[in-house]
């Protein structure tokens, strides 16, 4: 699978060009936490399987080291989201949204997103996970979400950031409990529709936009008003299904037994999942806010 967040721009893992989960378990639920999910299912294919190792034979022990864990998902995870905080906090102190400074500031934070843009499709492009490009990425991104997230609150409503905030985590915390659960069944089915939606869901934004810089105003109104509501919610409803794929990917790497380095993949795709419902609750409070 070349990806699996909302900007489609993560390379999973992948062998052939094919998804790793998908590829070994057509049926949801994949491989059970802590199992060999080739000892239960001779047809299954191992992505990460060593030469020699006759896939559906049972491991006796540990077939080698410097494969990912739980732990380092979460680790670098961390990582990749303190220095979006970080860079943030820094943008939101250091760049004022002042009336002598909005445009100036306003300018860096789009450039950074630019940027970052430029690094996501780089790193989407590469064979191997690139912790610099992926700490690149997380800086630059953060300095756009400290600029926009000052602006909301200075000029739209001064408690979108903590709502926004809130928002994000519950949803996380929802969606991995939910997958936990097996409340939701990730399959092939599921991904094609998520994937199917969300490119859709990605041209009709990017039509809206061209319509606003070119027409003025809120371009087709996609983004504003009670439509704005209903493609907020339709995008957070994204971004629940993206972290479920994500979760996904990180239990099917960790279950076939994925390089290490694969986690900064991981962490990759749920700092962008993560981004994206913030920045949907963000514009949804915007729009609430502005109807008081």
């Amino acid at each position: 699978m070349r990806s699996s967040n909302p900007v489609f721009s993560r390379r999973g893992f992948s062998r052939d060009n094919g998804y790793a989960g998908f590829n070994a378990q057509q049926q949801a639920g994949g491989p059970a936490a802590g199992t060999n999910p080739y000892a239960t299912n001779p047809y299954a294919t191992d992505p990460y399987a060593q030469p020699g190792v006759q896939a559906g034979m049972p491991q006796q022990a540990p077939a080698r080291s410097g494969v990912m864990t739980i732990d380092d998902v979460v680790s670098r995870t961390a990582i990749t989201l303190g220095t979006v905080f970080v860079t943030a906090a820094l943008a939101w102190f250091l760049l004022p949204v002042d009336p002598a400074n909005l445009n100036k500031s306003y300018g860096i934070g789009i450039g950074a997103a630019l940027v970052a843009f430029v690094l996501a499709m780089v790193q989407a492009f590469k064979r191997k996970a690139s912790p610099a490009l992926i700490l690149g990425y997380a800086a630059f991104e953060g300095v756009f979400l400290g600029v926009i997230s000052s602006a909301v609150t200075t000029y739209v409503a001064a408690g979108a950031v903590p709502q926004a905030v809130l928002g994000t985590m519950s949803v996380f915390a929802g969606v991995l409990i939910a997958y936990k659960k097996r409340w939701i069944r990730v399959n092939r089915r599921f991904y094609g529709f998520v994937m199917a939606a969300a490119i859709g869901f990605v041209l009709l934004m990017a039509v809206n936009a061209l319509f606003a810089v070119f027409g003025g105003g809120d371009g087709l109104g996609f983004r504003s008003g009670g439509l704005g509501i209903v493609f907020g919610i339709i995008g957070i409803v994204l971004g629940a299904c993206f972290l479920a794929l994500d979760f996904k990917q990180v239990e099917d790497g960790v279950a076939y037994g994925a390089p290490r380095e694969e986690s900064w993949l991981a962490a990759f795709g749920l700092t962008m999942t993560l981004v994206w419902i913030y920045l949907e609750f963000l514009r949804l409070v915007s729009i609430f806010s502005g109807d008081d």
